[in-house]
This record gives C-alpha cells, sequence and structure tokens, in this order.
C-alpha cells in the first residue's frame, strides 16, 4: 500500500509539473491554485487583455469558444519581458481539482511569433477565414497554431484531456475569432 501511495505521488508530481503549472518548492499550502497563479502575474483575462491591447496598440481578438470541459479559474497575463520578441497575452483555463483540465491561449504579434520544429507537426489545417492552422505534438500538449490579423495565436491543451474530446475541437475554438454570436 505504501508502494502504490508513493508509486502515486511520484507520478503526480511529475505529471503537476509537466503541465506548466506553478508548484510550491515548500510543500502543502493553504494557498489556492489562483493565489499560486496570481504570484507569478496572473489577473483577471479582462485586466490582461486591456494590458496587452494598450501595449501593441491594436485590438485582441479571443475565441468564443472554449473546450467542453470543466473550469475553475480563467486567468490571463500580459508578459511585458525585456525587448520584445517575448511580449506575449496568454490566458490559462485550469481545474483546481484536476491538473488534466488545462488549457492555454498564447497570442503574440506576428514579428515575435512562435517557432516550431517540423517534427512536432501532426498536420496542416485550413479555417474558414482560408487560413492555414498547424497542429502541433508539443510538450505533453495538442497545440493549434495559426495567424490572424497580425497576431500568432496557440491554442494548447493538454493531451490527456484532448483525446477525450471530438477531433476538430480545437480548429473549431480557432474558427469562433470573428464569428457572430450563436
Amino acid at each position: 500500500m505504501i508502494q502504490r501511495a508513493s508509486i502515486f505521488i511520484f507520478a503526480s508530481a511529475i505529471l503537476f509539473c509537466t503541465t506548466d503549472t506553478p508548484v510550491l518548492a515548500n510543500g502543502p499550502s493553504n494557498q489556492s491554485g489562483e493565489d499560486i497563479y496570481r504570484e507569478i502575474g496572473y489577473t483577471s483575462a479582462e485586466e490582461a487583455v486591456r494590458e496587452a491591447e494598450n501595449h501593441f496598440n491594436q485590438e485582441l481578438k479571443l475565441p468564443l469558444r472554449v473546450p467542453p470541459i470543466q473550469f475553475t479559474h480563467i486567468l490571463g497575463r500580459f508578459n511585458d519581458l525585456d525587448g520584445e520578441e517575448n511580449d506575449s497575452f496568454e490566458m490559462k483555463y485550469i481545474n483546481e481539482k484536476t491538473t488534466d483540465n488545462h488549457y492555454k491561449i498564447n497570442i503574440r504579434p506576428i514579428q515575435q511569433k512562435f517557432q516550431y520544429k517540423k517534427e512536432e507537426v501532426i498536420k496542416t489545417i485550413k479555417l474558414k477565414d482560408g487560413n492555414e492552422a498547424v497542429y502541433l505534438d508539443h510538450s505533453g500538449f495538442n497545440v493549434l497554431v495559426f495567424e490572424k490579423e497580425n497576431w500568432q495565436y496557440m491554442l494548447s491543451i493538454n493531451k490527456k484531456v484532448s483525446e477525450l474530446m471530438l477531433p476538430g475541437t480545437l480548429v473549431k475554438i480557432a474558427n469562433s475569432i470573428d464569428a457572430p454570436e450563436d
């Protein structure tokens, strides 16, 4: 029984560390997941959008759809790092009860776009607006990368939950940018 518990704790620690989720170094805490994210610069999604739009002097359009899984928190962060090349907007949808329910939107100017490796590409897809999107397998996430109105979008979802969804979920989300609301 102790050996099973040890294996479970070890596997959970690996999963937690590989899902881009912050971890406390000093062990258990009374802090919520949201508090931990706020300590590393996350705010409300609305505030982060405002900061990004002010910084880039351009409207930031977000998808109207989200993956069909449960989230407990939606947080945003504008990354204004040294120089312009790493400045980006990030929005995370997380579930405090399960680290598997993790979805992220990363948006950056096309001039500073994320470069991916050819071997990460699973397939190329055409979106409703005619733009091409690339579906990647990247660091334990399924990622859809595409460009729209001077922005590069990256929609990332934990592979464990993306396998439970219908194929094309990320494409439907991408197509919901600028789509009329239902």
